[in-house]
């Protein structure tokens, strides 16, 4: 084999793994990607193809090994499941190498030229390289708008899904299929370019795997999500149950309270009245016990909020954690309670979490802030920790060893801030992590009495 025909071989190949690298990225990795790890994985790829090359590997089994190696470098390096991983590698090869094919078929029949389905004339070489540039084109479409650098991290499958992309790409994808069959279906009619027939039997079926392959991809995609979120959804009611739960339990204790109201009046009025008031400070201390923890209320104006506030407050105290809020809240706002409490409740449980386990007490540290900027509501939770956060499947994931409900936090969070159209996002440097909720919300009239 000529030296340049070797180059051309290898070249192909870098360019084919890059943009497998891409797609992949784009649908199945949710680590970040590192420009480092894509240059390694594009460079041994295409030493590897020019190795099967100089062996005279025939070209089922170049494309056999390539598809393990960009598997490997795709499950290794960004965290992609090896089934989906290997399933995507598999369809890509047949896909790229349907199209090269036909890409080289159609240029034959059109310029009325064998020579250009033979990769070894020039003429060939072309054909080639006209798909392998269309190839990269699309490539680079995928990646528009998206740095190749550690930087950025890559859209979860359920937000690509949802978006306009995710679904724009799933009817190209069918085109592109569609296409790709309908073109060798076409090609056995016409009587320009002899081809063999066992090659166009074989195209054919492999055309129709192909648009099997998307189709499956797609519903097992669709049945991932769909199951999650309703593991999300059923985590998110057990979550605001408890919190709830301890919100009824300590307005019964308080309803106790004012229910014997007159009974304490009178026992405080008999003791000061015999100028015992001793005995009287005590007498409200012990009435004070019950409620200790809502007396330092911070006001929102909702009171399933201010009771979580202080609560997780309270919590943190126990800990040893020293708790600060600064709050600024919206009046009457489309804003519900039970959403508020999934991000408050989930940040503040995470926050407590990960403080706790600084050793130095002087070092733990809670800081909520939440601030109104136009019709838009800011939740931070700043909190000190000492285990790094590990990233698994582009969320966080549970450092506790019975994950039980745990690992949920932040996705539950995440789905009920994204009602009103919000994120929430989470960043960490210096011993402090954040988690930083933004929702847009809108005024509704006051139904109180009055009006008012």
């Amino acid at each position: 084999m000529s030296t340049w025909l070797l180059l051309s071989g290898t070249a192909a190949s870098g360019v084919r793994s890059f943009v497998f690298l891409c797609l992949a990225g784009r649908l199945l990795s949710l680590k970040k990607r590192k420009k480092g790890r894509l240059a390694v994985s594009l460079t041994l790829a295409m030493a590897l193809f020019g190795l099967l090359v100089l062996l005279e590997v025939p070209v089922a089994g170049c494309m056999a090994l390539e598809v393990c190696w960009l598997t490997f470098c795709v499950s290794r390096f960004q965290g992609a499941e090896m089934r989906l991983a290997l399933f995507l590698g598999i369809f890509y090869e047949i896909a790229t190498g349907l199209w090269q094919f036909l890409t080289a078929a159609w240029c034959g029949v059109l310029f009325h030229s064998a020579a250009v389905m033979d990769g070894g004339t020039g003429k060939g070489q072309a054909a080639v390289w006209m798909f392998h540039a269309l190839l990269l084109l699309a490539a680079l479409c995928v990646c528009k708008g998206q740095r190749l650098t550690g930087e950025t991290r890559w859209e979860s499958w359920e937000k690509i899904q949802r978006s306009p992309w995710g679904r724009t790409a799933f009817r190209l994808a069918s085109a592109i299929v569609v296409a790709g069959f309908i073109a060798v279906v076409t090609l056995s009619q016409q009587r320009v370019l002899a081809i063999a027939d066992d090659t166009l039997d074989l195209w054919t079926m492999l055309s129709v795997i192909l648009m099997i392959g998307v189709l499956v991809f797609h519903m097992n995609r669709q049945y991932e999500m769909e199951k999650e979120l309703s593991r999300l959804k059923s985590e998110q009611a057990q979550l605001l149950e408890r919190d709830y739960t301890a919100l009824n339990n300590a307005y019964a204790v308080n309803a106790k309270l004012f229910h014997d109201f007159h009974n304490h009046i009178g026992v405080l009025r008999q003791l000061l009245s015999h100028e015992k008031t001793a005995e009287a400070v005590q007498y409200l201390d012990a009435l004070k016990a019950p409620v200790r923890e809502l007396t330092d209320t911070v006001w929102t104006g909702d009171e399933t909020v201010d009771y979580l506030i202080n609560s997780k407050a309270a919590a943190a105290k126990e800990r040893g954690i020293p708790f600060r809020a600064q709050v600024e809240f919206p009046r009457h706002t489309n804003l519900q309670s039970a959403d508020l409490s999934a991000i408050l409740g989930n940040l503040l449980d995470n926050a407590i979490e990960a403080a706790a386990q600084v050793e130095e007490p002087g070092e733990r540290q809670i800081l909520l802030t939440i601030r109104r900027i136009n019709q838009m509501l800011v939740i931070k939770v700043e909190n000190s920790f000492c285990v790094l956060p590990v990233t698994e499947g582009g969320g966080l994931k549970t450092t506790k060893e019975e994950a039980g409900l745990h690992g949920w936090g932040l996705k539950s969070a995440r789905t009920a801030a994204e009602k009103y159209d919000g994120t929430v996002q989470t960043a960490y440097g210096e011993g402090v992590f954040w988690a930083v909720a933004t929702l847009s919300y809108q005024g509704v009239k006051n139904t109180d009495a009055g009006g008012n």
